[in-house]
């Protein structure tokens, strides 16, 4: 089977679709149409520019370009992991945090995959290593995130509690721990969803991308759920680290709670 190849005029006309609801957005002012068409023409330039650059890498695999390709990646995936917080650490923290934790669970379950279970030679193939680690970096950056943010967000609400059990005697860890547990299950709950409803309610993206350009479904299938496997335990290993290192940011060396490290939220909200 060949894979049909797609026109620009094709994409012109899958463009309308988008530019019909930014008209039905104006008709109803919803308030979403600029960021509507903004996020259409970022979507088609970052993926045009990422399509060039995949291209000169394919066709000179190095591992330095990969190693680059893979600190770009997470350098914009810690800011957005930290953008997507109400209240963060401040200073450093709020980056490095969440950025840590991806660096330590991403690479480590990815170069794993590519190693053991994949067994390219080399094992660094971009075709394989780039995209797994594109998908690893998106998922474990939306579940650690949302682990963060319900944990400052839970510990600044309920700091009243945290000292009254401080001066019952606990400690800091015991003092939050229940905290922690909230927070990591909602770091984990996206991925264990999209477990449990894949194949029923929803084709995942990769499986689909696959059967689209020819692979037999039962071999798209097998990657699949590798990569859903892969994922889990990525965005688990990293939302139990980022939960991990956290909390421990809360306290001082005497384990006093220090609320203030935590960056006052903006009049204008939270990043969506």
């Amino acid at each position: 089977m060949n894979l049909i190849q797609l026109s620009a005029f094709d994409l012109s006309v899958a463009a309308v679709l988008v530019l019909m609801l930014a008209g039905l957005s104006v008709y109803m002012q919803l308030g979403v149409t600029r960021p509507l068409i903004v996020s259409a023409l970022r979507t088609v330039i970052q993926l045009s520019l990422v399509g060039f650059i995949l291209q000169i890498v394919f066709s000179a695999p190095h591992p330095i370009w990969i190693t680059l390709m893979a600190l770009v990646m997470l350098t914009v995936a810690g800011y957005e992991t930290m953008a997507r917080q109400r209240r963060r650490f401040s200073g450093w923290w709020g980056y490095g945090v969440g950025a840590i934790s991806m660096f330590v669970s991403t690479f480590a379950v990815t170069v794993f995959a590519l190693v053991v279970i994949i067994g390219n030679d080399p094992w660094y193939t971009p075709q394989y290593a780039i995209p797994l680690l594109g998908m690893m970096f998106g998922n474990t950056m939306n579940g650690i995130s949302l682990g963060l943010d319900r944990l400052t967000q839970t510990v600044w609400q309920q700091r009243a509690v945290i000292e009254a059990r401080l001066a019952l005697g606990h400690g800091a860890r015991e003092a939050v721990a229940e905290i922690r547990r909230d927070a990591t299950r909602s770091g984990m709950m996206p991925i264990i969803n999209g477990m449990a409803a894949a194949g029923i309610v929803s084709l995942p993206g990769m499986m689909t991308g696959q059967i689209l350009a020819g692979t037999p479904p039962i071999e798209a299938v097998k990657y699949q759920i590798l990569i859903m496997f892969m994922i889990a335990a990525g965005t688990g290993f990293g939302t139990f680290a980022a939960i991990s290192l956290g909390s421990r940011r809360f306290f001082d060396e005497r384990q006093r709670l220090r609320p203030e490290r935590l960056r006052q939220p903006d009049n204008s909200g939270a990043k969506q």
